[in-house]
């Protein structure tokens, strides 16, 4: 009797072993924790030139600087962030990552953030990261400052040029999947990036530069909204369908201000505006109607609307939704087989888990024709 009593102890022993001790803890929520046998030590290279080590994959994370969050929530990290900046807890109209993962503004704060403040060491380490991503805020001295005071690996991320984004922004994905655990959806975000950009730039290659009609966008938000006379040279929703943004012949690159004459020598084809400065342009029309109805876009009822992207550093969803849209508009036949409403709620299910568009409709208007004077 006693040798079998002995007997199942040893079964059950085992079967415990198997079943407990060599997999993965449940947590509450029924997902895993790593067991010491599953987290290693891994050695990366940041977006400064950083070898930053650290364990992964990390549990806990926060993302400080403009487009840090945004990148996280992209690679399907948003329930690992355990702090966040109060400038992502404020009303912010169009930060599609804010309006798919509202609960990131219940968590504690982790400072003031903005891109011209200096990060709260204290605030950070109270809330126990295993990682700080950061993007813009600091250079590689500042990076190394910050992850010696605070003793919390810091990870610096990159979204590149901003025209077209590109390796850089891809690179910064692949870091973050690498390290929250997320490398296959890191990778397909890069994959799905990548073929949009693709299509987009395939549709109007073949066109003559004398087919292309001459575009421009006006009242471009930049750390708040602006006048007809903010712009953009070398403007991504333009960039990537191939239009003839006479704005690029300034030979700058990002947000230009010009003088409105300008406007009138260019006299462009198409004329977008940008929601979030659809208001000052308005204000505007009324006190200089003359000046807006010598544009032939205005002649020609060709005056549109675009959701601002520019927020916090670009929502790369909204810059491909409007590249979408404008494509409708100046290249129709190019275009004929696309809905921009079914395409922008596409992209933003995929990158953020959510249909927004109606949000970005409530909030700028949506995609739609304007009657400046109307």
């Amino acid at each position: 009797m006693r040798k079998l009593t002995l007997l199942l102890l040893i079964l059950m022993t085992s079967l415990l072993l198997l079943t407990g001790c060599g997999g993965s803890a449940s947590t509450k929520e029924g997902g895993t924790i790593p067991t010491t046998a599953q987290v290693q030590k891994q050695k990366i290279t940041d977006l400064v030139g950083r070898e930053v080590e650290l364990a992964v994959p990390v549990q806990r994370v926060v993302a400080i600087g403009p487009g840090a969050l945004r990148l996280v929530t992209y690679a399907e990290g948003a329930s690992m962030v355990v702090g966040t900046e109060e400038t992502e807890k404020k009303p912010n109209p169009g930060r599609s990552y804010m309006l798919a993962y509202p609960d990131l503004k219940k968590l504690p704060s982790i400072g003031q953030g903005g891109p011209d403040t200096a990060p709260n060491e204290e605030s950070l380490v109270s809330v126990k990261p295993d990682v700080i991503f950061v993007c813009t805020l600091v250079e590689k001295e500042k990076a190394d400052q910050l992850q010696a005071k605070t003793g919390i690996p810091v990870v610096a991320l990159s979204y590149g040029d901003l025209a077209t984004f590109g390796e850089n922004l891809y690179r910064s994905l692949n870091i973050i999947g690498s390290i929250i655990g997320k490398e296959k959806r890191a990778q397909d975000v890069v994959a799905y990036l990548k073929e949009n950009e693709k299509d987009l730039g395939e549709r109007t290659k073949s066109l003559a530069d004398g087919d292309i009609a001459k575009v421009y966008v006006g009242a471009v938000s930049m750390k708040g909204a602006h006048g007809i006379e903010s712009t953009q040279a070398q403007y991504p929703p333009f960039k990537y369908i191939g239009a003839r943004n006479v704005v690029d012949e300034t030979g700058k690159n990002g947000t230009v201000m010009i003088d409105k004459e300008k406007l009138i020598s260019w006299d462009p084809d198409f004329l977008f505006l940008d929601a979030e400065g659809y208001a000052l342009v308005t204000e505007d029309y009324k006190k200089k109607p003359a000046f807006y109805q010598s544009l032939q876009a205005l002649k020609n009822d060709r005056v549109y609307n675009l959701i601002p992207f520019n927020n916090y550093n670009p929502n790369i969803d909204t810059a491909f939704a409007d590249a979408y849209y404008a494509g409708k508009i100046i290249f129709p036949e190019q275009f004929k087989d696309i809905d921009p409403i079914k395409k922008s709620d596409e992209i933003y299910q995929f990158l953020l888990g959510k249909p927004l568009y109606a949000d970005m409709d409530r909030d700028f208007g949506g995609f739609k024709k304007l009657e400046l004077g109307k």
